[in-house]
């Protein structure tokens, strides 16, 4: 099979010595350690050019063959974040009342959620990822994408570290259907939508659970 890229040597790798990749792993570990999710957000203007930036580094994320099967839409207009909130919360709140597992009701329930969302109005911004199931060709023809939940779900998870170590605090948020959003943002029906990222500063009087993280070794064997 002939290759569809030139292939080019890797001259940007970063290059540390020993001493200071250990420094910047560490560092790093201490400063991704304090990302907490919160619900209380400050209405505190946020420059738009650091969730661009935070966009743009989640989009360098590694994907099946390069596809890239994402979009993200950036949504600042308190009139487009309050029909979000509005179609969320009704979607909510059918599922708390009716279609919610008791199990996941009860393991839920320390942390006091219900069907009231208002961050989704609050906060500066909210980033809404799409998953492109599938590439639409100029003539109209499909173009199979593979590993797509998994490519997405890595660039979130890029997304949402690129917020916290530029300053910012992140909740991940997930209505389910939330087939509105492609209405609401006019997106096409190739794309599914994947994650609500809520962003912004915390609010002064933000709390958080009290909560921790299993232990380096309850999460990783050596062999």
């Amino acid at each position: 099979m002939e290759n569809k890229y030139d292939f080019i040597p890797y001259s940007d790798k970063l290059s540390f010595n020993e001493d200071e990749m250990l420094a910047r792993s560490r560092r790093f570990v201490t400063e991704i350690s304090k990302r907490r999710t919160v619900r209380d957000f400050s209405d505190k203007p946020v420059p738009v050019e650091i969730i661009e930036n935070a966009i743009k580094a989640a989009a360098t994320a590694p994907s099946g063959a390069n596809q890239q099967p994402w979009h993200f839409v950036i949504v600042a207009s308190e009139e487009i974040k309050n029909v979000i909130k509005t179609a969320a919360e009704a979607e909510e709140k059918e599922f708390y009342n009716n279609r919610a597992p008791n199990e996941w009701l009860e393991a839920i329930a320390p942390l006091g959620t219900d069907e009231s969302k208002p961050f989704l109005a609050s906060a500066p911004y909210l980033i809404v990822v799409f998953e492109e199931r599938y590439g639409i060709k100029e003539d109209e023809s499909h173009t199979k994408h593979y590993y797509t939940k998994e490519s997405v779900g890595i660039a979130c998870g890029m997304l949402i570290t690129a917020l916290h170590m530029s300053g910012l605090a992140t909740l991940t948020h997930t209505p389910s259907p939330m087939n509105f959003l492609n209405n609401i943002l006019a997106r096409p029906s190739n794309e599914k939508p994947y994650l609500i990222l809520v962003t912004g500063y915390p609010s002064d009087n933000c709390l958080v659970p009290k909560i921790s993280k299993k232990k380096f070794e309850e999460i990783s064997t050596k062999k």
